[in-house]
């Protein structure tokens, strides 16, 4: 039987490893999909940082079997926002190249320069 750790650990290498593939294309649209996939790597690692717990309360309570840690928690809804933000300024930059340059490739040269 598969864990759920083994489970949340392939996740984690799957979403990375697609963020990276994305993060190297040419286009631009890919590049921010990899930085998104890369974000939500790091949310997955962070949650998963504070382990696995099922029926726990996030707060210390002395009539309360155990606790879960609050720590990683916020760390992920601090990353959510900064993702969120980091995404928004990456696509607006995206656009303000495509609109200067009239390409949408990363490294700014059509694709006519490239054949040659």
């Amino acid at each position: 039987m598969i864990s759920l750790e083994f489970l949340v650990a392939s996740a984690i290498a799957v979403l990375t490893a697609a963020g990276v593939y994305l993060v190297l294309r040419r286009r631009t649209f890919p590049v921010v999909l990899g930085l998104a996939f890369l974000s939500y790597a790091i949310n997955v690692f962070l949650f998963a940082m504070g382990r696995l717990a099922i029926d726990r309360t996030p707060l210390y309570d002395k009539a309360a079997e155990g606790h879960t840690d609050p720590l990683p928690q916020a760390l992920v809804l601090t990353a959510i926002v900064i993702a969120f933000g980091m995404t928004a300024f990456v696509v607006v930059l995206a656009l303000r190249s495509y609109l200067e340059t009239g390409v949408d490739r990363v490294d700014g040269a059509s694709d006519q320069e490239t054949e040659q």
